[in-house]
């Protein structure tokens, strides 16, 4: 396992990030403190959880597990911002709902402290200036070491930052955001503001909901029974059947499978892989709802894609910009 500092920071954290939005839901409490021993057997030190995972009880599950560890060693990261319950303010970013809810998460992880804070999700309800004082309050007092963000647009997150910077708070030091080789608009604007501010991206999602797993294929005519893929339109999540079974994807996994074969490994790792060759990217995370599944996907540790599978893999994710994001612009940036 390799450490890499997390964004403009003097901290370290290992090169794949296990996510817990599973604990206690898909993955019992003995199996998700399974998952957690042969992540630190293999050197892994960052763990990203969230309030609302659960709700509550990821936290819960993850905290009962740290209470044996050597805290110090370990990077632990939760969130903010949508509901901790059925009250009125149980929900946003607002200085009541910030300080109640990292006092819960504090007493639901067995901790003093969060190493990182992030909001989950932009409040437009909110003001920014009440939002960032809030959470610099955390800072100061030692509840929170760092600060980052999830889910926001690229203004937004530089927003953020300069609003920060000009109030003289504690800035954002990273940003989670779903990034995967079929979903590169990312690129567009986030990971450029993060490159241009030291920010560390941790991406969630790099197999896409299972897509980029090789478990889908051309010949079939629907998911299976019972798969993330099949039940994703009642749950409301955007990795449908009707939005992925198209040539485009198929010819990623076309590229994923001939890497793959080549390296012999599973197609999951070599997705990931790419993801965490990227520019800016620090560690992305690894959720699983089997043991079995995390196994194989820390299996894309230790190793490298060369030059020319990245390039194969980029070319063939590509997707049309729309403008202001078009070659027009580009080009004319370019010849300035």
């Amino acid at each position: 396992m390799e450490y890499r500092y997390l964004g403009r920071s003097g901290m370290k954290v290992s090169e794949v990030c296990l996510g817990a939005m599973t604990f206690g839901r898909e993955a019992d409490e003995a199996t998700s403190h399974r998952m957690l021993d042969r992540f630190a057997e293999l050197g892994g030190t960052f763990v990203d959880t969230a309030d609302v995972y659960g709700p509550g009880t990821s936290e819960e599950v993850t905290g009962r597990w740290l209470t044996r560890q050597d805290r110090d060693q370990w990077v632990i990261a939760t969130k903010v911002r949508f509901p901790s319950g059925s009250g009125v303010n149980d929900v946003g970013l607002s200085r009541k709902h910030i300080l109640a809810s990292i006092d819960a998460s504090l007493r639901r992880l067995h901790t003093d402290h969060v190493d990182l804070y992030q909001i989950h999700c932009w409040d437009r309800g909110t003001p920014l200036e009440e939002t960032l004082t809030t959470l610099d309050t955390l800072v100061t007092s030692g509840k929170v070491r760092y600060l980052g963000a999830s889910n926001v647009t690229g203004w937004q997150l530089q927003k953020m930052i300069d609003v920060a910077r000009q109030l003289g708070l504690e800035r954002m030091l990273t940003l989670q955001p779903q990034y995967n080789l079929l979903a590169r608009p990312t690129e567009w604007e986030l990971i450029a503001v993060c490159e241009a501010e030291g920010l560390g991206v941790i991406p969630w999602g790099p197999l896409r909901g299972g897509w980029l797993s090789g478990r889908y294929t051309r010949e079939m005519s629907g998911p299976p029974v019972g798969s993330r893929v099949e039940t994703a339109a009642e749950k409301g999540w955007s990795e449908t059947w009707d939005a992925y079974a198209n040539e485009h994807t198929w010819g990623i996994l076309d590229v994923l499978r001939d890497i793959a074969n080549a390296h012999g490994c599973p197609i999951a790792q070599v997705a990931i892989r790419w993801v965490s060759q990227r520019p800016g990217v620090t560690a992305p995370i690894l959720g699983a709802s089997t043991y079995d599944q995390l196994e194989a996907n820390l299996g894309a540790v230790g190793w490298s894609l060369n030059d020319e599978e990245m390039d194969r893999l980029t070319t063939v994710s590509e997707i049309r910009s729309p403008y202001p994001y078009d070659d027009m612009i580009s080009n004319a940036q370019r010849d300035r």
